[in-house]
């Protein structure tokens, strides 16, 4: 019994694959209404921008803002076409470093662009969903360390679609024992972006929320900063040196091909 409905289960899965892939080939060659691409992600109000990538990401944005969630509590408007072809150019070179079969292997295939996002009335720089393979980014947040945002919600996505690969309970034995993180990452003041000139294994502020948005920062950080530095990092603090590692072999994991 327990076989039979493990095979319903993996033929529901296939048919939800099927239809996705039909959504997707209409868009393709058919003009794009904004219903189809809900059909596909879920998100109303969006147009395309951009479909023809190298590694197959589709970049979608609000023509109009839209409202998520059960409650409705995630929202977003849509943005400058000004500043939205700026800001493409810069996420899509940041984005285009991560190969297809990385973004498959992480489960990324969607990103949604639009203009100042929010959860219950916070900002945020992006909501990641693994289920619906889509990321969304607001190209206004923070433009000082707006490209290391960037990889700082993709590993989310990572961590969202690999929960069994990151532990927290391991991760916080590199610290020292008397810091603990908040609760959650909107349960604290800690929310700079700005990295520390000493690290004291951290890399931001922010990396003392959570485990999980030390990850992120720590990941990020690894994409973003010179291999020299990351070197030079990685000599002095310990604990980040501890840190780094942990991402470097999990990634490994997922994609050992993948390379900082």
């Amino acid at each position: 019994m327990y076989h039979i409905l493990l095979n319903f289960i993996s033929s529901i899965y296939k048919i939800m694959s099927i239809i996705r892939a039909i959504l997707l080939s209409i868009i393709l060659i058919t003009p794009v209404k904004a219903n189809t691409i809900y059909n596909l992600i879920k998100i109303p109000n969006l147009e395309i921008y951009e479909i023809n990538t190298k590694n197959k990401l589709k970049y979608f944005y609000a023509a109009r803002p839209f409202r998520l969630g059960t409650q409705k509590n995630i929202v977003c408007s849509n943005p400058n076409k000004k500043d939205l072809k700026i800001k493409y150019k810069i996420i899509y070179k940041n984005l285009n470093r991560y190969s297809y079969n990385y973004l498959k292997k992480i489960n990324l295939k969607y990103i949604v662009l639009c203009e100042n996002l929010s959860i219950s009335e916070l900002y945020t720089a992006g909501i990641p969903d693994n289920i619906m393979k889509t990321l969304i980014l607001d190209i206004k947040f923070n433009e000082d360390y707006f490209e290391r945002v960037i990889h700082h919600e993709v590993f989310h996505i990572i961590h969202l679609q690999h929960k069994e690969i990151f532990n927290d309970k391991e991760w916080i034995k590199f610290n020292n024992p008397k810091f603990k993180y908040a609760e959650c990452s909107t349960c604290t003041k800690n929310i700079g972006l700005k990295r520390y000139k000493e690290t004291k294994g951290f890399f931001t502020e922010y990396s003392k929320s959570t485990a999980a948005e030390d990850m992120a920062e720590v990941y990020s950080h690894m994409i973003s900063l010179k291999k020299n530095k990351i070197n030079q990092i990685s000599k002095l603090d310990s604990i980040l040196n501890n840190k780094i590692l942990y991402i470097k072999d999990k990634i490994k994991q997922i994609d050992n091909s993948f390379t900082f």
